[in-house]
C-alpha cells in the first residue's frame, strides 16, 4: 500500500497537493542521498561524499528516531573517513576502484556535526556506545582545531581544519563553522572550556564581520582586522548563507550577523529568487529559488516556515539538507 505522498505523486497531481510531514521528509531525503551501506552522496558533485554530509546524515538520522540509519552512517563514516592518527576525518571520499581518499586532511564542521550527532544519539535517543567517542572528537577538535585571535590572543577561534593556516598574524577563518549550540553542548559534556570560550568568541566575531559589506565565505583574521583570505576568494556565498541557521538553532537570532545575511539573500531584486551568492562588493553571482534556501530566510526572519512539499524533494543535496536542518532547528530552538 502507497503512503498518502507517493500516492499523490502517482496521480500526477501538482507537488502542492502533497505536504509531508517529519517522517516523510526524512524517508525522501534518506532515499535520495544515503546509500545502503551509509555513505551520504552530494548529487551535483559526482556522488562524492564529505565528513560535512555524514555529520549532516548522522544528525537527522538521530533526530528521527531512526536507529539503523544511524549506526550505518556511522559505520561507514568510522571505516572509511576515520583515518587519520587523530580522532578527526578526512574530508572527502571519492567515488572510484581505489585510492578514494585524495586528501587526509579535516574539516572541522564535519567532526562537529559528527561529535554532536554522536553527543544526542546518547544523551537524547539513548544509545549510549556513541558517547565515548563524541567526547574524543570533542576533545581533538579542542586540542587541535582552535588557535588565539590575532586581534586578542586570549580568545580562541575555531580554524577550518587542524592544519589549516594559524599564525599570529593571520587565522583563516570560515565564519559558516560557527554552530555555536554544538560547541557549547560538546564543550559542557567534555568538561572543556575551550570550546565554550570558542563558541562566544565565534559569535562576537560573527557579529563583527556584519559591519563588513558582504558577509563571507572565508576571511583572514590578523592583528589589525579582517583581511581578504590567501586561499580562497572573497565573496558571500553558499558556505555564508548557512550562519543565519546555526545562528538561530542557537538561540541567537538578535545577532546582527543573521539580518546581514538575510538582507544579502533578499537583494536579488527578483520576485521569488534569493541573491545566493554576491561578489566582495555585492554584486550578484547566482540567483535560486530553491525552498531549502527560503526555508533558511523564513527561519531567520522570525516567520513560520513554509510545508515541506512533494515537489521539494526533487532538490540537489545540498538545499534539500538545508531545509530538513531548517525544520528541526525550528522545532528544536526559537527565540524570535
Amino acid at each position: 500500500m502507497m503512503s498518502g505522498a507517493a500516492a499523490l505523486l502517482a496521480t500526477g497531481l501538482p507537488a502542492e497537493a502533497a505536504p509531508l510531514d517529519p517522517g516523510q521528509c526524512w524517508r525522501f531525503w534518506r532515499a535520495r542521498f544515503v546509500q545502503p551501506d551509509g555513505r551520504v552522496v552530494d548529487d551535483l558533485q559526482n556522488a562524492t561524499s564529505h565528513s560535512e554530509g555524514q555529520g549532516y546524515g548522522l544528525l537527522l538520522a538521530q533526530a528521527h528516531g531512526d536507529e539503523r540509519t544511524f549506526r550505518n552512517i556511522e559505520e561507514w563514516t568510522d571505516h572509511n573517513l576515520a583515518i587519520r592518527q587523530d580522532n578527526l576525518m578526512a574530508w572527502q571520499w571519492i567515488p572510484r576502484r581505489r585510492d578514494n581518499i585524495d586528501d587526509w586532511h579535516n574539516a572541522t564542521d564535519g567532526d562537529l556535526f559528527r561529535a554532536w550527532a554522536l553527543l544526542r544519539a546518547a544523551r537524547d535517543s539513548g544509545w549510549w556506545e556513541y558517547r565515548d567517542k563524541a567526547i574524543a572528537i570533542a576533545r581533538d577538535i579542542s586540542a587541535l582545531c582552535l588557535a588565539p585571535d590575532p586581534r586578542a590572543p586570549g580568545e580562541l577561534l575555531l580554524k577550518p581544519g587542524a592544519e589549516s593556516r594559524a599564525t599570529p598574524e593571520r587565522v583563516l577563518f570560515n565564519p559558516s563553522y560557527i554552530m555555536s549550540r554544538a560547541l557549547r553542548e560538546l564543550g559542557y559534556a567534555a568538561d572543556d572550556d575551550r570550546l565554550i570560550r570558542a563558541a562566544d568568541h565565534g559569535e562576537t566575531v560573527l557579529a563583527e564581520l556584519s559591519r563588513e559589506s558582504v558577509m563571507p565565505d572565508w576571511i583572514d583574521v590578523t592583528p589589525g582586522g579582517f583581511d581578504a583570505p590567501q586561499e580562497h576568494e572573497l565573496r558571500s556565498s553558499y558556505d555564508a548563507l548557512r550562519i543565519p541557521l546555526y545562528l538561530s538553532w542557537s538561540g541567537r537570532n538578535g545577532n546582527p550577523a543573521v539580518s546581514h545575511v538575510l538582507d544579502r539573500l533578499e537583494s536579488a531584486g527578483a520576485p521569488g529568487k534569493l541573491a545566493v551568492s554576491v561578489d566582495a562588493a555585492g554584486g550578484l553571482r547566482d540567483l535560486s529559488d530553491h525552498a531549502g534556501y527560503l526555508a533558511i530566510l523564513a527561519l531567520g526572519r522570525c516567520g513560520p516556515l513554509p510545508e515541506i512539499t512533494t515537489q521539494d524533494t526533487a532538490q540537489s543535496y545540498y538545499p534539500a539538507t538545508l531545509q530538513l536542518l531548517a525544520h528541526l532547528a525550528n522545532r528544536e530552538q526559537r527565540h524570535c
